[in-house]
């Protein structure tokens, strides 16, 4: 593996080689054992979109392995006066040891993959999140001790981190359903993908897909360059709010997941997100374990 662009770039066993190293991370750290595995190493963090928990998961992640983080915004580089992403790739790669990259389309991703001769990790892009899926699997695993027979329902928008979670769930077997409105479906072909290898349904009805699920998961229905048709998307996801009456439908030991930012009384409401069934926080620390545990993997 010389980077990550989509978590399908990842099989089975590496999925699970990089959760069981993030979950003894998650307890080193807590006992304060660290490692300098990445000393000397210097990582560049390119972030055309806003980030709370990648960029920070990050930065404290390299930091902690001993390693140096420089976040570089894209209109702080010759990218943003021309520059092409090929010539950006080559002379980073003279520099850094990796590139890690949040971009607003995925073939900026994929391009600088291309033409760079270190590690590209895929910090999100408008069609998929993988780095998101690693820090879910590690929740779903510590919570359920399996990852194999399980039913996830994603309730909302098909959007970048719902197409990971087709891939991740349908590399492990389980189950997923994703309902949405008419028009906000996942990507076809990842769909198409998905369906290969596991049971994946498309359909319109929250409460069928909630029906004994393992794991629900949501996301906001307004992402970030869907500002200009909030109006539209509100309307649209009115019926996809992840409550009580969801969550009465899922099993009596499901999770709940949501990648944050979450907007409270919109896709989820306050009791979910805050009672007991909730991992929304657990989740969120998961992406420092999970991404450390990534960056330890890599050819860095």
């Amino acid at each position: 593996m010389k980077g990550l662009i989509s978590i399908s770039d990842l099989s089975k066993g590496e999925i699970f080689d990089v959760l069981k190293l993030a979950l003894r991370l998650k307890d080193e750290r807590s006992r304060g054992t660290f490692s300098e595995v990445l000393q000397h190493k210097t990582l560049g963090m390119i972030f055309e979109k806003p980030s709370t928990r990648t960029r920070t998961a990050f930065e404290v992640a390299i930091v902690e392995l001993g390693g140096y983080p420089i976040y570089l915004n894209r209109n702080d580089l010759q990218l943003g006066r021309g520059e092409t992403i090929a010539d950006t790739a080559r002379v980073l790669s003279k520099y850094l040891s990796g590139i890690i990259l949040r971009a607003t389309r995925h073939s900026t991703i994929v391009e600088m993959a291309d033409y760079a001769s270190i590690p590209v990790i895929n910090a999100l892009s408008d069609l998929e999140h993988p780095c998101q899926l690693l820090a879910d699997l590690m929740t779903i695993y510590e919570k359920k001790g399996t990852l194999s027979g399980l039913k996830l329902a994603w309730i909302g928008d098909g959007n970048n981190v719902c197409n990971s979670a087709i891939l991740a769930c349908a590399c492990f077997g389980m189950r997923i359903d994703v309902a949405c409105p008419r028009g906000y479906e996942p990507n076809a072909e990842i769909v198409e993908r998905g369906q290969k290898l596991s049971a994946v349904r498309i359909i319109r009805d929250p409460l069928e897909a909630a029906s004994a699920a393992d794991i629900l998961y949501t996301d906001t229905w307004i992402s970030m360059g869907d500002e200009a048709a909030s109006a539209e998307r509100l309307r649209a996801f009115s019926k996809y709010r992840v409550d009580e009456k969801v969550l009465d439908r899922a099993n009596d030991d499901a999770i709940v997941l949501h990648c944050l930012p979450a907007h409270r009384g919109q896709e989820i409401t306050d009791e979910v997100m805050d009672g007991p069934h909730s991992l929304v926080f657990v989740q969120a620390e998961n992406r420092l374990h999970a991404q450390k545990a990534l960056l330890l993997t890599l050819p860095l």
